[in-house]
């Protein structure tokens, strides 16, 4: 039996690019998949396709226990979708905003006018609720749009990078949303660049990289992958990193990796705080000083790194379409 978002070898091209090459996603109900990528990755058009804003060149998709393809309009009445962008009306208050989408979903005045209120208090927007949504920061007006997605209590919802640009106080507000959502039994599929976001809240990861799955599980077992134990350090002169990098290759388990900026040098080793010890003596019977050192697991960032090899920089997504999909 297949998840509340279940996926099988879709495929995306735009011109040349291929955008999706082969997507297998299942993400079983009431739990969070993350989708990691950089820009670019394929994570934006996987989104569209499943929401059913474009219809994929090959492959299966169904949500919610509906096919995609075949009834995207029933698909459409059973999920919420919080895009890159708040999708919100700039010349409407946020009540009004609010009431709109309760009646595009064809409820009756008084119930879209009574959900108005609830989603406007649970999201902290009710003494803005008569303000025209233009006179929003950026925060209010991604928690307007995730609760404008929330109107008709979707099962399945969709949040493509919903706190990029975000304030960390704003962020953790909508971490504290979704938390709640799934909670109370909504299955979500998030995409984000934020590592930290997906350690956080995914109970798996997908990590997506040039249109192709590259690796999934859990937060843990991907970190399990990249190796054990970090041993980290900063010198205090950029001349000692050399001496440092030598002091630390003969105790290592792999390559450092060295940012000659910050005088950061990491190398991967198993041995724990003995090892981090003899590390230390070595450093100082050769006059190396250091301003810091420490040992770490790796991090979700490692991961990332060590799957694609690079950090999610900025590249070419696929063009987005015309044309959305209604809430």
């Amino acid at each position: 039996m297949t998840g509340a978002i279940y996926a099988e070898g879709l495929v995306k091209s735009f011109g040349d690019v291929r955008a999706l090459d082969g997507v297998d996603l299942d993400v079983p109900e009431g739990t969070v998949l993350g989708l990691l990528g950089p820009n670019g990755a394929g994570k934006t058009t996987a989104v569209r396709v499943l929401t059913t804003l474009i219809r994929p060149d090959r492959g299966r998709a169904v949500v919610a226990g509906i096919d995609v393809l075949k009834k995207p309009n029933e698909v459409r009445h059973a999920i919420g979708l919080s895009g890159q962008f708040a999708a919100v009306d700039e010349y409407l208050t946020g009540r009004e905003n609010l009431r709109m989408v309760g009646q595009l979903y064809q409820l009756g005045a008084r119930d879209a006018k009574a959900r108005a209120v609830e989603l406007l208090e649970r999201f902290h927007l009710t003494d803005a609720a008569d303000r025209p949504a233009r006179t929003y920061s950026g925060g209010m007006r991604r928690r307007l749009d995730l609760a404008a997605a929330l109107v008709v209590s979707p099962p399945v919802m969709f949040m493509d990078e919903p706190t990029t640009g975000l304030d960390p106080r704003n962020r953790q507000q909508l971490w504290e949303v979704v938390q709640e959502l799934v909670a109370g039994g909504t299955t979500l599929l998030l995409t984000t660049q934020y590592l930290e976001e997906a350690d956080h809240l995914a109970h798996d990861i997908c990590v997506i990289d040039h249109g192709r799955v590259i690796a999934r599980g859990t937060s843990d077992q991907l970190k399990a992958r990249t190796g054990g134990e970090r041993v980290e350090l900063v010198v205090h002169e950029p001349g000692h990193l050399e001496p440092a990098l030598g002091v630390v290759r003969a105790f290592g388990e792999g390559e450092p990796t060295v940012d000659r900026h910050t005088r950061r040098v990491t190398v991967p080793v198993s041995g724990g705080a003995r090892l981090l010890a003899e590390i230390i003596r070595e450093l100082d019977a050769r006059d190396i000083e250091i301003d810091d050192i420490g040992l770490r697991r790796p991090t979700l960032d490692d991961v990332f790194i060590s799957l694609t090899g690079h950090a999610a920089e900025e590249t070419a997504e696929a063009p987005a379409p015309r044309q959305e999909a209604a809430r």
